[in-house]
């Protein structure tokens, strides 16, 4: 084959070949769905203009060979703000399984808007760039490339954060509720966050009072952490309070945990409940009470031993 045989692929404003978007270009669309089909690997089998939503018309409305329902919106120029606010209204209106959204120049915003959309769990988003090309004098032909599309990956991410949304909002809700307790006097000043610890100081530098919470557990300790650097001083701290341990155990009515944590910087008295943020609703009344209780055992029998130490910062 000589190489002077082979054409050059030249680009076709779109204009040119679909003058008007909705007489031309929509209704071609309806007419070639199978063009839309290849590109995107999809099986639409039906495929009806002008269908109203609302006081609205959207450009084609589709379905698969399972009853799957697609809006397509037809944008022969950028993408802009008011189309992608059409899309997503027509996907409502319409209770539609997906949307597809055919533009000229997609602009990166609504690109990267059409990848987040796609790790919602309930629709499917395909941005699609349209462009019409010809080999030297050869009719025009549509080129349809998929810029953005629905994947696994992006279903997983969503399914990820929306599981870290709902368990941050369940902490917050969580710690609001044991802060306004009346017998929460230690963390009432806390500004309830979405964390899984909150914590108060002790009044003395490097001791802190926290809370935490699990999923099925909660907790009540002291923290220390003198935040020198050297957790050699930390160490001998903590086993200098543990000098009393005996008398502490005893004012306490939960079992106490002394955790120097060797190998760690900081070191830790704590007092372990079940019950977390995942428990019933109805629960975390009583599983906050013993929490907090736990807690106000834990400072009062500490308390006297915190003072009489001498501390060097």
């Amino acid at each position: 084959m000589s190489y002077s045989s082979i054409g050059k692929l030249q680009r076709v404003p779109l204009r040119e070949v679909w003058k008007h978007e909705a007489y031309d270009f929509t209704q071609w669309l309806q007419k070639n769905i199978d063009v839309l089909n290849d590109s995107l690997d999809l099986n639409l089998i039906t495929a009806d203009r002008e269908q109203a939503a609302g006081s609205f018309s959207i450009d084609l409305v589709a379905e698969d060979e399972v009853g799957i329902t697609y809006v397509i919106e037809n944008q022969l120029e950028k993408s802009d703000h008011d189309h992608l606010g059409k899309l997503i209204t027509y996907l409502t209106a319409r209770s539609a399984r997906a949307a597809i959204w055919i533009v000229s120049e997609p602009r990166p915003e609504h690109v990267a808007a059409m990848a987040w959309l796609n790790e919602s769990l309930n629709a499917d988003f395909y941005l699609v760039k349209v462009e019409a090309v010809r080999i030297s004098d050869s009719p025009a032909a549509p080129l349809l490339t998929l810029i953005v599309g629905p994947s696994v990956e992006a279903k997983e991410t969503g399914r990820a954060k929306q599981e870290l949304s709902e368990r941050h909002e369940s902490r917050k809700k969580w710690w609001a509720a044991l802060v306004s307790h009346p017998d929460a006097k230690l963390h009432a000043h806390i500004t309830p966050g979405i964390g899984s610890w909150l914590g108060a100081s002790s009044g003395i530098p490097g001791f802190g009072y926290w809370y935490s919470v699990t999923m099925k557990s909660c907790t009540a300790e002291l923290y220390i952490d003198l935040g020198t650097g050297d957790s050699q001083q930390n160490k001998q701290i903590f086993d200098r309070i543990k000098d009393s341990q005996a008398s502490i155990d005893a004012s306490i009515s939960l079992p106490v945990s002394w955790e120097r944590l060797d190998g760690r910087k900081a070191c830790r008295i704590r007092l372990n409940l079940p019950g977390g943020y995942r428990s019933p609703e109805e629960e975390w009344p009583t599983i906050q009470s013993q929490l907090i209780k736990a807690m106000n055992e834990l400072e009062q029998a500490l308390r006297p031993v915190l003072k009489s130490l001498s501390v060097n910062q």
